[in-house]
């Protein structure tokens, strides 16, 4: 059973990702008792009955917030199975009012993963967004922001990582090529190197390695990813929360108390590192309980050219989300050039939150 104080703490951030003010989700968080089998008052039957409501007032993309964070940090039982079931379902509900958006779906000998994607079938060929989440986050979450892609000039696809959602790939060391096989199955020509990830978390991980192989990946942009330090540093990892260690645990077949022994091989080493030679960005929380300050030193370090961007926050940096969103969009704007007036735009932007942010503080 999963530590409660631990779900209500790092759901924080997915909660405001997803456009939950604090004034929703406190007193949702407060009528939860447990973490039991989908019962009144256990995790998965307080969120799920919210959906429950919002599914029947026709309201299908709020209910699929509701459903996913039931289903939170991952599904260990039948009560977070139904979550996950009818959050796609909702999803795909609402998604029939949404012409640009397709399904895709990827079938590989390890596994399928199935993906939302935009603008592959137009006339002439895009610049292409990859987006993905982490270890506890599914691709519904970031999905809508697909339908702002167009006007961007970019297509767009939105997949999981491996285990997480609708992906039934294995998590091994070998999963950064979950990546090529997406750039595959987009139809991405092994020539043009128009291709860029947007990559949270853990599967910022992934997309580093993946961009040591694949020349069709033009940049890369993460926020708070491993890269060395977590998969390494013993002392790190024994004050890891719980929540991140049991599902790394469950994304690969271990159990919580010898994952780290499994995951230790699949840092990145310095000279990977050094070999990038695509533009990098990436955000990191001065107050991450997750991953190690270590790693953005490396990236500093190691990487040229590297973008960084530092929230004084936890993991996830839930309370600068808006500054994260704008400035990863701008990051992935600046890799490909072109675009000056919206990249002005959205640097002022960027600036004004930047400010109220650093006067508020």
């Amino acid at each position: 059973m999963n530590d409660l104080a631990e779900l209500k703490n790092f759901v924080v951030a997915h909660a405001v990702s997803q456009g939950l003010p604090a004034g929703h989700y406190d007193p949702l968080l407060a009528g939860i008792r447990n973490d039991g089998d989908g019962t009144p008052g256990s995790w998965v039957g307080e969120w799920s009955a919210l959906g429950d409501e919002l599914a029947a007032a026709g309201r299908p993309l709020e209910a699929c917030v509701h459903y996913t964070m039931a289903r939170f940090p991952f599904v260990d039982g039948a009560a977070r199975a139904r979550a996950l079931a009818r959050a796609t379902a909702e999803f795909t509900r609402w998604s029939a009012d949404q012409p640009a958006l397709r399904r895709l779906e990827v079938a590989l000998p390890a596994g399928r993963v199935r993906c939302w994607t935009t603008g592959l079938d137009a006339a002439e060929p895009r610049p292409l967004l990859v987006m993905t989440g982490g270890i506890v986050s599914t691709k519904e979450q970031w999905a809508p922001v697909l339908l702002s892609l167009g006007e961007l000039g970019f297509a767009g696809l939105v997949a999981e990582m491996p285990g997480v959602g609708e992906n039934t790939l294995p998590y091994t060391a070998d999963s950064w090529t979950l990546f090529p096989a997406l750039l595959d199955a987009a139809g991405r020509r092994p020539d043009t190197a128009d291709n860029y990830l947007l990559a949270l978390s853990f599967s910022g991980h992934l997309a580093l390695r993946a961009a040591l192989h694949d020349s069709r990946i033009a940049g890369v942009v993460g926020a708070g990813a491993p890269v060395r330090e977590f998969f390494t540093d013993t002392d790190w990892q024994r004050n890891v929360p719980r929540v991140t260690t049991d599902t790394l645990a469950h994304l690969t077949g271990s159990r919580p108390a010898d994952v780290y022994d499994r995951v230790r091989d699949w840092a990145l080493r310095e000279e990977e590192l050094a070999a990038l030679r695509i533009p990098v960005a990436h955000v990191t929380s001065l107050r991450d309980e997750i991953i190690p300050p270590g790693d953005a030193r490396l990236l500093r370090r190691l990487v040229r050219g590297i973008r960084l961007l530092a929230h004084d926050d936890v993991h996830g940096a839930p309370s600068h989300f808006a500054q994260t969103r704008l400035w990863t969009l701008l990051s992935v704007l600046r890799m490909r050039g072109g675009g000056a007036a919206t990249r002005i735009a959205l640097t002022r932007q960027f600036a004004q939150l930047r400010y109220r942010g650093e006067a508020a503080g």
